[in-house]
């Protein structure tokens, strides 16, 4: 249990007794001709009888039912287990009193006829299903407010981490490290192939366009994403070279799929800055994209081992794993793993 669950069960308690206290307490006025002791008897036979009711309708209620979907079968349910604590009420109270009379200390006659004019079965139980009905809305609307503040803190925490997510997804999306490679790269192709120098610097540019125009877009076709994935392989291979390998097996009815943007760009890029720049004579990438009826599978396979390096931050997998969970919650899964010579991230998204 957290703390939020113990403040709001800690909160229950203080109403509970707080309510039905009050309750009981403001029939002493009506109830002092009958004596002191059945005042007192009074008092703790209702705090008793309406504590132990309730607690046992709220146990039932918590179980049963649930806010966030409210449907006409629960209402039915509810209204069911308020008459079955109503009459639970009502009869408790009407064989405490029976008992009482019974057993009790001895009453006048003019107590005895103030007690018979009470002594309607039909009546108490009107009572005990009004007052439970009471009950049950006040529980019903406490716990209605609770969950609409708890969801709008919710709220507030998921916006303010949503924009720290966004945050450093824009600060690994185009490393400096990568930028200042390429330039260097690029300026070095230009004294080779200056009209080839020229389409990388195309590309580069297209890059980092990509990176701050669909930085605050929740999603994009996958179509659009592995344009800017052909940009980085393009530029990454005037560093490479002939020790990267590049293979793309896309499924044609996955590319008008949204997902979340730079997402196979940064897994391309870790498969390249952890697997193939380690390797002296490289090795290769493979980007698989699968839909199914009901996800879609992203798999990056790099020849490899699965080492992270001490000075790491892990930004781009962190952030990764940050976009997949504030837009898919748990339906989405990311996963990184050594299989013999090579790295495999899986990311399965569901459609």
């Amino acid at each position: 249990m957290n703390i939020t669950d113990k403040n709001q069960n800690r909160f229950f308690w203080i109403l509970q007794f707080a309510g039905w206290g009050f309750l009981n307490l403001s029939s002493v006025f009506f109830l002092k001709r009958f004596g002191i002791q059945f005042v007192i008897f009074n008092l703790i036979n209702g705090l008793t009888i309406g504590i132990g009711v309730t607690t046992g309708l709220r146990s039932y209620l918590k179980r049963n039912i649930d806010l966030e979907s409210f449907t006409f079968k629960k209402s039915i349910k509810i209204t069911v287990a308020l008459l079955v604590a109503g009459l639970v009420y009502g009869a408790l109270n009407y064989a405490m009193g029976y008992a009482y009379h019974k057993f009790g200390p001895d009453i006048s006659e003019e107590q005895l006829n103030l007690l018979r004019a009470f002594d309607n079965k039909w009546l108490l139980l009107f009572n005990s299903v009004f007052i439970i009905a009471c009950w049950v809305i006040c529980y019903l609307v406490i716990k209605l407010l609770l969950k609409l503040n708890k969801d709008r803190i919710a709220r507030l925490e998921m916006s303010d981490t949503l924009k720290q997510a966004q945050l450093n997804t824009l600060k690994g999306q185009i490393n400096p490290h990568f930028m200042f490679n390429s330039l260097n790269n690029i300026r070095g192709l230009m004294l080779e192939d200056v009209e080839k120098s020229r389409e990388m610097l195309t590309k580069l540019s297209e890059m980092l366009r990509y990176s701050l125009t669909k930085n605050n877009v929740d999603g994009i076709a996958v179509a659009e994403e592995l344009e800017m994935v052909d940009n980085y392989i393009a530029l990454s291979k005037i560093q490479f070279e002939d020790r990267l390998q590049y293979i793309k097996k896309v499924d044609d009815t996955a590319l008008a799929v949204q997902i979340p943007p730079m997402l196979i760009q940064l897994l391309i890029e870790n498969a390249a800055k952890h697997g193939i720049a380690n390797l002296k004579d490289g090795g290769e990438i493979r980007l698989e994209i699968q839909k199914y009826p009901q996800e879609m599978l992203i798999r990056v396979t790099n020849t490899g081992k699965l080492k992270i390096s001490k000075g790491s931050t892990q930004l781009g997998l962190r952030n990764i794993r940050q976009r997949l969970k504030l837009l898919h919650g748990d339906n989405a899964t990311f996963s990184l793993n050594e299989v013999g010579n090579e790295v495999a991230a899986e990311i399965h998204i569901p459609i």
